[in-house]
């Protein structure tokens, strides 16, 4: 976990204003997804457990205060203050897992406005990625129509955290393994992997390397067969996989992987040899820059793969790297507040998400109206902090994911569909009544 130093320098700033000021007063942040990027009809909330651990664990260091003085901007007496500074406030929040629509605030902030301030920046990065991440993954899933999907994205990853928390937001989503093995430690991701070009082309024949690896490999073995020619490494695979058995201690032969090429022809012709060798167990997984799109248009053309793996599309979310997410202040000291900036506007209030679902259980419509609003429907934010201690239990991540496939299920048929635009008439997400009479008299009183 990084330091409390992981922040934007307008916070500390901010705060020393705020504490200059003596405003203590308690604030309310809300984090919301302004509009949803193209192609996308829905976002999976992801991060949570991320972020309490973050505010539970919030502490300034003698070496980071050392840092800030040494900057010169920061009076001592705002530096004493942050020495002995924790997250005493509250946090209610979507359930991760949980698909969320555009304008909906997905998590709330309750804090003395200096402490809500500070965490905005943590909470955004941390939120945002792996929300993201979570989102292009349930596409992958969508797309696949039940066959696996393992995430070979650490490579094209930002960096360590970001291929770590990108194995999580994919678990998470639906994805059924990840090739990052520090994820597989950390969340008890299973771990999935296969072989290189470069184990290949160290040996002089395809052959021996076929061979040495299943020697050395104790376990099902993926072997890669696009390296030279593909069609004739199959037909060595299906020779070996017949005389595995004179092997006293190697690996069995569980698939099969196509990286290049064209693999929905390679697919076919690698299935019809191996099932002409009697080898109908031994499994096809395809990768090599797949997309949701491509993955969908192989599954639609029923190719025979039973898995793909993915990487740069997702790790990256390379279609749509960002999201237009914002952390904003919308009540202090028990007033409304709203921003009216062109392009940015947000509802004053405190707020709850209401969701309806048919007898199926459905979704119909999601309603955003003040939090002490009576509305039909759920509500979507839970408490889990008070005090800054726990007042909901930790959720395993195998259950969030359990969660997740429940709801995407859930969704209607037209917003699950993949798509290439976002749909003119998408989820319905109405403003309540009352909030919007809030926001009208707020603008009616504000210069």
């Amino acid at each position: 976990m990084h330091g409390a130093l992981l922040t934007d320098l307008y916070q500390l700033t901010m705060g020393q204003a705020y504490f200059d000021l003596g405003m203590r007063e308690t604030a309310v942040f809300e984090l919301f997804v302004r509009r949803l990027p193209p192609a996308r009809r829905y976002l999976v909330a992801a991060g949570l457990a991320q972020v309490i651990e973050y505010l539970q664990q919030l502490r300034f260091t003698g070496h980071e205060l050392d840092y800030l003085a040494g900057l010169g901007t920061f009076k001592s007496s705002f530096l004493e203050y942050l020495r002995e500074l924790r997250f005493t406030g509250a946090v209610h929040a979507m359930p991760e897992g949980t698909p969320f629509f555009a304008n909906e605030p997905i998590l709330r902030v309750t804090a003395p406005i200096l402490e809500a301030q500070l965490v905005e920046s943590r909470i955004l990065n941390i939120i945002h990625f792996q929300t993201l991440i979570a989102s292009k993954a349930a596409r992958f899933v969508a797309a696949g129509g039940g066959r696996q999907i393992v995430d070979f994205g650490m490579r094209r990853a930002h960096e360590a955290e970001a291929a770590i928390l990108a194995a999580r937001a994919g678990y998470l989503a639906g994805f059924d393994a990840t090739a990052t093995v520090a994820a597989g430690r950390r969340f008890g991701i299973p771990v999935s992997g296969t072989m290189a070009h470069s184990f290949i082309e160290a040996h002089d024949r395809e052959e021996d390397a076929f061979r040495d690896f299943l020697a050395s490999y104790h376990g099902d073995v993926t072997l890669l067969v696009d390296t030279y020619d593909t069609r004739r490494a199959v037909e060595l695979v299906a020779k070996l996989a017949h005389e595995i058995s004179t092997y006293n201690e190697c690996g069995r032969i569980r698939a099969i992987r196509i990286d290049s090429g064209d693999l929905a022809s390679d697919a076919r012709a690698a299935r019809a040899i191996l099932d002409g060798n009697g080898c109908r167990d031994v499994r096809i997984v395809l990768s090599g820059g797949l997309d949701e799109f491509s993955i969908a248009a192989l599954v639609h053309a029923d190719v025979p793969a039973d898995a793909f793996g993915v990487g740069t599309s997702f790790a990256a979310s390379s279609d749509a790297p960002t999201l237009d997410m914002a952390y904003k202040l919308q009540e202090y000291a028990g007033t409304p507040r709203r921003k009216r900036s062109p392009g940015k506007e947000t509802w004053p209030g405190v707020k709850q998400v209401f969701r309806e679902r048919d007898a199926d259980g459905v979704l119909l419509r999601d309603q955003v109206g003040l939090v002490d609003e009576v509305l039909p429907g759920e509500r979507l934010l839970h408490p889990i902090l008070e005090e800054g201690e726990r007042v909901a239990a930790p959720v395993m991540l195998e259950d969030s994911r359990k969660y997740c496939a429940r709801e995407l299920a859930r969704l209607p048929t037209a917003t699950r569909q993949l798509g290439e635009e976002t749909p003119a008439c998408g989820y319905p997400v109405p403003i309540s009544d009352r909030l919007r009479a809030l926001t009208a008299n707020f603008d009616a009183q504000v210069i």
